[in-house]
């Protein structure tokens, strides 16, 4: 009966040692098997968060630009109104010394006005401050001119000295423009700040 049991105890050995090498295997592949995943799942979600990461920057940069865009825009609109302002005084002022035209120059001198303070009104939502600063101090020089001639056209005909007197005016605007532009090109990025 020794050699039975002895035969008995080695087969019991041999199965379980068998099942035992067999769940072994199993709960090493399984654990390996979960590693895998837990690698995979990780780096996934790295990749989510880089696209994410990527994304975002991506918007910010489009955003970024479009705001570029809108203050370009602006300032170009601000500037030709502007200039187009300045320009029918100037018309104005030629055609009072010259008696000729007047009426004509004074409703396109209207008009420009008008474009003027719609593209100031907008500046004013869009543009940062350092450039509505130099942008206001254009615009009152503007307007004083305009208030100027419009008294000059109650008072046809005008002397030619007093005409003579809205020179330093007409100087003034120039000059206020021409900060104005160098303002907003500085704004814009295409001239590097001073200093």
């Amino acid at each position: 009966m020794g050699d039975a049991w002895v035969a008995l105890a080695v087969a019991t050995v041999g199965v379980v040692g068998t099942l035992g090498a067999a769940l072994l295997t199993q709960s090493r592949a399984d654990r390996t098997k979960r590693l895998e995943l837990q690698a995979l799942a990780r780096q996934q979600g790295e990749e989510r968060e880089h696209a994410e990461r990527v994304r975002r920057a991506e918007l910010a940069a489009a955003r970024g630009r479009e705001r570029h865009e809108l203050r370009r825009a602006c300032c170009v609109a601000l500037n030709t109104a502007a200039r187009q302002y300045q320009t029918a005084q100037v018309n104005l002022w030629h055609a009072l010394r010259d008696g000729s035209e007047v009426e004509d120059c004074a409703q396109r001198l209207d008009e420009r006005r008008a474009a003027h303070r719609e593209a100031y009104a907008e500046a004013q939502l869009i543009l940062p401050t350092a450039v509505l600063v130099s942008a206001g101090a254009a615009s009152r020089q503007l307007n004083s001119g305009y208030g100027t001639l419009r008294k000059f056209l109650a008072a046809v005909p005008v002397d030619a000295r007093t005409l003579d007197a809205f020179d330093p005016e007409v100087r003034k605007a120039w000059s206020l423009l021409a900060d104005m532009r160098q303002e907003m090109r500085r704004d814009l990025g295409v001239d590097a700040p001073d200093g």
